[in-house]
């Protein structure tokens, strides 16, 4: 029976990144996608887990991103049992504290950047990193004006000029 906790452990799949990058990750690192489990859930044959929409740039972040979420969850009853070696060393030195700075670091990203990796968060199902990456852009969008937030999505303003005087007076907060 340990024989087999010692294979789960160290357990890898490998990651095919639409771009055709390898990646070879430790499987409690990849379940953290809700698409990846299901893939395995469905019996997936291959040796490869092809994942289409996601650049292999923004894949090895999702992974660093995991990889670090993966250990912060391990002092938690029996998923400590499935851990590697590295990821248990990962969880004891990782706090909460550790974590929100972690976090805090991983989004300073440029605009592109940050929209790939919600992109990538959404299509891989990662709860927790959908959340992080869409308050980023949500505290970012905060700061800017209508006209700026138009830009930053190619919005075209299909209000007449009218239309667009009347939604001022009615909600000047939202014009500031």
């Amino acid at each position: 029976m340990s024989t087999s906790m010692a294979e789960n452990a160290t357990k890898k799949l490998t990651l095919k990144s639409g771009d055709d990058e390898l990646f070879e990750v430790e499987e409690t690192v990849a379940l953290q996608s809700q698409t990846i489990k299901h893939m395995i859930d469905e019996q997936w044959l291959g040796d490869v887990i092809p994942l289409p929409n996601v650049t292999g740039k923004i894949l090895s972040k999702v992974i660093e991103y995991c990889r670090r979420h993966a250990g912060a969850g391990a002092g938690s009853g029996d998923a400590s049992t499935s851990k590697s070696e590295d990821e248990l060393v990962l969880a004891t030195t990782t706090s909460g504290d550790d974590l929100k700075a972690f976090d805090a670091d991983f989004v300073k990203v440029d605009r592109c950047t940050l929209f790939d990796l919600i992109l990538a968060a959404h299509y891989l199902n990662i709860r927790t990193l959908m959340d992080l990456t869409f308050q980023t852009a949500a505290d970012m969008m905060k700061k800017l004006t209508v006209e700026e937030v138009r830009t930053m999505f190619n919005i075209e303003n299909d209000f007449t000029k009218e239309e667009e005087e009347k939604i001022q007076q009615e909600h000047p907060s939202a014009f500031k």
